[in-house]
């Protein structure tokens, strides 16, 4: 397939960027690793007039650790995600959830930033990064702005992102002591997106209780979300097999989901029942060493 005739644009720096955006609102599209955009394009399902390589502009692509967060600049890959040996160290679940993207080509090219302003259904970051309370930086012409995760994904490849914005960081806080984190997913097998994902991020108590829980879901409906019913069901409780079916369970039925012709709406409950119950597991089993 081929895509319609585009002007293709290479800013320098991030101010011209988003100089071009403001000039052009409606007419220009982003591209990072262009891993979401490009085929798109060639499906002609995405026609912009302009396209806006953000690969030059310096200052974008760096991992690094201020005040217990981690901080990942937008043009980092998920190669470098997955090889980080500080993300390794502070948080091994966002490391092993890059290393499940795709595969080695689409690892290489494709960056955090463009996956997440992309806001694909079925991507992986957004399960965890919502079970973390992270949190993203976008820019625009009146500087930074700070948005929760809560609140950035609003539907089916929308967030909440204005036309003249670009994603620079994302900012996850590293967990606290006593907390496990885990990500599972069922992937399709041609693609690797996620038929569905789910996140846990589990604190303990010294008496084994749960302290705190936070759930992430993608894949089973039009955006990535949090399962606040599980949640509450599960803090206070000691999570024994029983107790995290039932949360399981809560979970599946309290969210949105959809089928298509990967999985029906009923396959897609039994996975996020399914899943919640592993990603739990592994995050507990984490909580405790």
């Amino acid at each position: 397939m081929i895509p319609s005739a585009f002007d293709y644009v290479a800013p320098n720096s991030l101010a011209e960027a988003i100089n071009f955006l403001s000039a052009h609102p409606d007419d220009a599209k982003l591209v990072a690793g262009g891993h979401s955009l490009i085929p798109l394009m060639k499906l002609r399902l995405a026609s912009p007039r302009y396209l806006v390589d953000l690969a030059r502009i310096p200052g974008l692509k760096y991992i690094r650790e201020a005040n217990g967060t981690l901080e990942i600049g937008a043009l980092t890959t998920h190669y470098e995600i997955e090889s980080s040996s500080l993300i390794k160290e502070r948080l091994p679940a966002l490391s092993e959830t890059a290393a499940l993207i795709g595969d080695v080509q689409v690892r290489n090219r494709g960056t955090i930033g463009g996956s997440l302003a992309h806001a694909d259904p079925a991507a992986d970051y957004p399960a965890l990064i919502l079970a973390l309370d992270s949190e993203i930086v976008a820019t625009g012409p009146k500087g930074q702005r700070t948005i929760k995760v809560s609140d950035f994904f609003v539907d089916l490849l929308t967030t909440s992102l204005k036309s003249d914005e670009v994603v620079t960081q994302l900012r996850i806080p590293i967990p606290a002591a006593g907390t496990g984190v885990a990500y599972e997913k069922f992937p399709h097998p041609a693609s690797r997106y996620a038929i569905v994902g789910v996140a846990a991020a589990v604190r303990l108590n010294a008496n084994g209780t749960c302290a705190q829980v936070a759930i992430g879901v993608t894949g089973a409906g039009p955006k990535a979300t949090r399962v606040a019913a599980a949640e509450s069901a599960l803090v206070g409780s000691r999570l024994d097999d029983t107790v995290l079916r039932q949360a399981a369970t809560s979970a599946a039925e309290s969210i949105e989901v959809t089928g298509d012709i990967h999985a029906s709406e009923e396959y897609r409950r039994h996975l996020v029942s399914e899943f919640t119950v592993r990603a739990l597991r592994r995050a507990i089993e984490r909580a405790g060493r």
